[in-house]
């Protein structure tokens, strides 16, 4: 590996340290966008019939928001249940910018990460083009060729390079950003569905 980064000169490092970013990213997105921790999927039966033995409680309220993403959405809801109809889905739809916010939390350097790989290594390619316009001596003619495969190298490692970075950051961003979609609009479903209840307008 060691001997690949030497190959590649200097125009790698921007790419290595993008390549560990993304992973990071990757990583710290998949264990953050499990369902049981953002919508859990028995989260809103259990509420209703909580609801329905205990009512709204103090205590209720303080577990809500620490169980989920969706609990804090519930949560915002609840805490404006005696308001009007359009006042706890205003509650709510605040409650679930804020949520939406978070799940999207890196998404957008991940992207930046997915495009921007494939120009550090076209910069890389050029840096290596430059070095084999170095290897022709413009006096003697003669050509360096230990700087010829210099130039070689370093063109061909960091455009490939920039590829495997770039491939996996926009599967994996694009991967996440339907997720995310997904999420939001199962949270939304639930959301209105809790309203109702609420307000009598169907049962649970």
């Amino acid at each position: 590996m060691l001997a690949i980064i030497d190959a590649a000169g200097w125009p790698i490092w921007p790419l290595l340290i993008a390549s560990v970013i993304s992973l990071a990213i990757i990583c710290e997105r998949m264990w953050s966008l499990r369902l049981s921790l953002v919508s859990p999927r028995d989260l809103l039966p259990k509420l209703i019939n909580e609801l329905k033995q205990n009512g709204i409680t103090p205590d209720l309220l303080r577990r809500l928001p620490q169980e989920s993403l969706l609990g804090q959405v519930f949560a915002a809801g609840l805490r404006n249940s005696k308001q009007s109809r359009e006042v706890m889905r205003e509650s709510i739809e605040e409650a679930g910018t804020v949520v939406t916010h978070e799940l999207e939390r890196f998404l957008t350097t991940l992207g930046t990460i997915a495009a921007m790989s494939p120009l550090l290594g076209l910069f890389g390619t050029v840096v290596g083009m430059i070095e084999l316009f170095g290897a022709q001596s413009p006096i003697s003619g003669a050509t360096n060729t230990a700087q010829l495969a210099r130039g070689i190298s370093i063109a061909l490692y960091n455009t490939a390079f920039g590829l495997i970075v770039a491939i996996p950051s926009m599967i994996f961003y694009r991967y996440y950003q339907r997720k995310v979609e997904t999420i939001v609009v199962n949270m939304e479903q639930q959301a209105v569905k809790l309203v109702e209840v609420f307000h009598g307008d169907r049962q649970g």
